[in-house]
């Protein structure tokens, strides 16, 4: 019999279940609450500083293969942009020390034997004792597997990892830094290229999708909240939008890519993480200078990570539950300050924006980890997707797209 699979959220999770999907020629309806695709992933035009910015920064890596699969078949793999190697800028704003990070592509790490690669006032075997965190034990928190303190975790680990977990990595789940230390730097320089979609999120990573699904046929309808399922039967035979049911067919099948909160709500029984961290991003409208790479890494600083667009110079703060209620106007100047001696730009701060996601990620500890559901759920036709489900690696954009393809693959599979 025919069968449609009806996707609720246009999330990137959501996405790239419908792009799988449509892909393999099934019929796909998807419902977005929103008036627009693309959840936390998503560009927009901010009336104050008079130009498109970003919801939030977002660096991918060469080594995320389900973005790089996704953005192929979609026909956006030429939408990011990066440096031809793995090379990262560093400056130390508390000894005005300025370095770059160069890792070699094969998997030996021939880089840190070489004093003008590595990160300055480490030694090789400071690199060695980090290998304790590539077999950390599951249910540990990074301070119980690695030292906390150093040059080498203050001036990388502990960015990277404050970065990729969006958590104080002292506290966070050891499991996940294992997950991302084993697919960056553990992988060698091939597969921690930094890339950025230089052009804005939505035209790399949602509008080919959108345009892509409904040449395909898919049936997208937005502003369309789910306030409910009808179970039968161990499945589910209905979506009910504020008030209104839609009945499914008896082969059809639901995939549910919303937020944890939302999911909870909608499932009775489902775990799901409970706490949240925040995440802080600062848009200043002002051309970079012209030697600015496209990514710097900021020690010692409120700012932690720069991103240099054409038109603007942009800032990402994790883990900012120390700032995340400070007012606007002091906080954009103090962030300001710390892009100024970076980039040696006046000290006056351009037009700029301040968006704040104080539910950005779910809190990566082992805690909360644990609480991460799988794909299936205890209803036959029915499935989750999100970077908060447990897709092996903290909340990226690596772990959204991971969990819709393995959710549209689960519900194509003749005994869901």
């Amino acid at each position: 019999m025919p069968r449609t699979f009806h996707i609720v959220g246009a999330g990137l999770a959501g996405l790239s279940a419908a792009a799988e999907l449509a892909g393999a020629g099934e019929r796909v309806a998807i419902y977005e609450a929103a008036g627009f695709a693309g959840g936390r992933c998503r560009s927009y035009d901010d009336p104050v500083i008079g130009m498109t910015i970003d919801n939030g920064n977002h660096l991918l890596l060469s080594g995320n293969g389900a973005v790089l699969q996704y953005l192929r078949r979609i026909g956006a793999e030429q939408s990011l942009v990066g440096p031809a190697n793995s090379e990262y800028a560093f400056v130390d704003l508390a000894t005005g020390e300025r370095w770059t990070l160069q890792i070699n592509d094969g998997r030996f790490p021939f880089w840190i034997f070489d004093p003008r690669k590595r990160v300055p006032k480490t030694r090789v075997r400071d690199y060695v004792a980090f290998g304790r965190l590539l077999a950390a034990v599951n249910g540990a928190a990074v301070g119980d597997v690695i030292d906390c303190s150093g040059a080498l975790y203050q001036r990388l680990l502990g960015p990277l990892l404050r970065a990729a977990l969006n958590i104080d990595p002292r506290c966070g789940s050891a499991k996940l830094a294992r997950a991302v230390a084993r697919e960056t730097l553990a992988a060698g320089g091939r597969a921690c290229r930094p890339m950025i979609a230089r052009d804005g999120l939505a035209r790399a990573l949602v509008d080919p999708a959108v345009s892509l699904l409904k040449e395909q046929g898919a049936k997208l309808q937005f502003s369309r909240r789910l306030s409910g399922l009808a179970f039968d039967g161990g499945a589910v035979r209905a979506l009910a939008f504020d008030g209104a049911a839609e009945d499914l067919g008896r082969c059809d099948v639901v995939i549910l890519a919303v937020p944890p909160i939302e999911a909870a709500a909608l499932l009775p029984g489902l775990r799901v993480p409970t706490e949240f961290s925040p995440i802080v991003n600062a848009h200043f409208r002002v051309a970079p200078p012209p030697s600015l790479p496209l990514l710097t890494a900021i020690v010692n600083g409120t700012a932690e990570w720069i991103f240099a667009f054409p038109d603007r110079i942009s800032v990402t703060i994790s883990a900012a539950n120390h700032i995340i209620d400070e007012p606007r106007e002091s906080l954009a100047q103090k962030i300001w300050r710390d892009v100024a001696r970076v980039t040696g730009l006046p000290g006056k701060a351009p037009p700029w924006q301040i968006v704040r996601e104080r539910r950005a990620t779910f809190a990566a500890t082992p805690s909360q980890e644990k609480l991460r559901p799988g794909a299936k759920t205890a209803w036959r036709n029915l499935f989750i997707a999100g970077d908060w489900t447990d897709t092996g690696l903290p909340a990226t954009m690596e772990g959204a797209v991971r969990s819709g393809i393995r959710a549209a693959r689960l519900a194509q599979q003749p005994d869901s």
